[in-house]
């Protein structure tokens, strides 16, 4: 039996290679940081290059204070807690992580999960049921997707960003008897670096006596005045109800992810969310890393600054040589090549040049769509971002030119 279902998976995995779909995985050969190590060829290739697709926004995956913090950690705390959190698995860190996110996000409560995707994936299921109604963003996370699929409430679409649409949904809601009403949107939607609206979500949701969930990763410590997320950058922390998010990205970069909103929100996932009882603790050195790197964040506007203004040099440099870029001020900046073998030849010269990124294709993004997405971080350089431009300039000649 195994031979024929063997068969339809090679089959499968042709399909995607034909297709210029196939992604492949580098290896890096060191730590993470603006520059990094790269195994192209095997044994003995190995070769230094920019990064320009890390998640790393303030260049904190290897900043010295974190590291230091998660040494101590580990050697206070110890390696790994071996259980879930109600048995045995749960520290005075987790608390004070947990309490220092609350404080930091301006909410309630907060509870830890291993990744963001169980923090998305243990929240409708626990707190809705086939009485209600979700309303999600057509462009959100898989991670808000999958976790939606788990839940026995009635499940409405909205395009992107249209709050004319969101409206007429949660209308449609209202028309079927929903008990209660609840809208969920990625914060920055991760591949084209759109911020939510989330203001006016607040206010349709006011209009409509509905909740708002958003999804923070690649906001929280960079987005906002303070850093606090798009709600802050939206003028509207004291108006949404359930953030998740990450420590994998801008907070150290490591792994972890959370919930915060309200006591008894966080009481009842702490209680029922799966994703929660049946995963291990986020492990000691993370955690105390990631209070760290809440603690520079909270303490000075720098890494902030240092990220908005290489966005800027680098959009800038970007539309100097002809590049179609998505508009926007987020540090994340998609180059669009819209052919996804293109785009992958595109990648694959940039690595010859020194500059290590990746392309984006179905199904990460619709067919048609395909991009290179640079994402910008602190860490980089001036002389970093030139020769990121300049490189892009030499493979847009090589390979548009016609």
């Amino acid at each position: 039996m195994y031979g024929k279902f063997q068969d339809h998976i090679g089959k499968e995995l042709e399909s995607i290679e034909s297709a210029g779909l196939y992604k492949r995985e580098r290896l890096i050969t060191t730590a993470q940081s603006a520059h990094v190590g790269v195994n192209t060829n095997g044994v003995g290739s190995e070769r230094e290059v920019l990064n320009l697709c890390a998640n790393n926004y303030l260049g904190l995956a290897q900043h010295p204070e974190v590291n230091a913090a998660a040494k101590e950690g580990l050697e206070n705390w110890g390696y790994g807690m071996a259980s879930v959190r109600f048995i045995c698995g749960t520290q005075v860190l987790h608390k004070q992580l947990e309490d220092k996110l609350s404080d930091f996000l301006g909410m309630e409560s907060t509870i830890l999960y291993p990744s963001c995707f169980d923090a998305n994936g243990g929240l409708f299921e626990t707190i809705l049921g086939q009485e209600d109604a979700v309303i999600s963003d057509e462009l959100n996370h898989a991670s808000i997707i999958d976790g939606i699929r788990l839940c026995k409430a009635k499940r409405y679409r909205y395009r992107n960003s249209d709050m004319a649409d969101l409206e007429a949904q949660l209308q449609a809601a209202d028309r079927n008897g929903a008990r209660f009403k609840l809208i969920s949107t990625d914060g920055v939607f991760s591949m084209d670096g759109y911020i939510a609206r989330l203001d006016e979500i607040c206010d349709l949701a006011e209009k409509y006596n509905a909740l708002v969930h958003f999804d923070d990763a690649h906001a929280t410590g960079f987005i906002g005045a303070g850093g606090r997320g798009t709600h802050e950058y939206r003028n509207c922390m004291d108006r949404v109800d359930i953030i998740t998010g990450t420590l994998g990205k801008a907070l150290g970069g490591a792994s972890g992810g959370y919930t915060s909103a309200s006591k008894e929100v966080v009481e009842l996932l702490r209680q029922r969310s799966r994703p929660y009882l049946f995963s291990n603790t986020v492990a000691p050195p993370v955690v105390a890393g990631a209070l760290k790197a809440i603690e520079l964040v909270t303490e000075s506007a720098d890494l902030r600054d240092q990220l908005q203004e290489n966005a800027a040099i680098f959009r800038e440099g970007m539309e100097r040589h002809g590049f179609e870029l998505l508009p926007g001020e987020h540090p994340i900046v998609p180059v669009m090549l819209h052919d996804a073998v293109l785009a992958g030849q595109f990648a694959n010269a940039m690595l010859e040049l020194g500059v290590y990124v990746v392309a984006f294709s179905f199904p990460v993004v619709p067919k048609g769509k395909a991009r290179i997405r640079t994402q910008m971080s602190a860490a980089l350089t001036k002389d970093d971002l030139e020769f990121a431009i300049e490189a892009f300039g030499r493979v847009k000649a090589k390979l548009l030119s016609g």
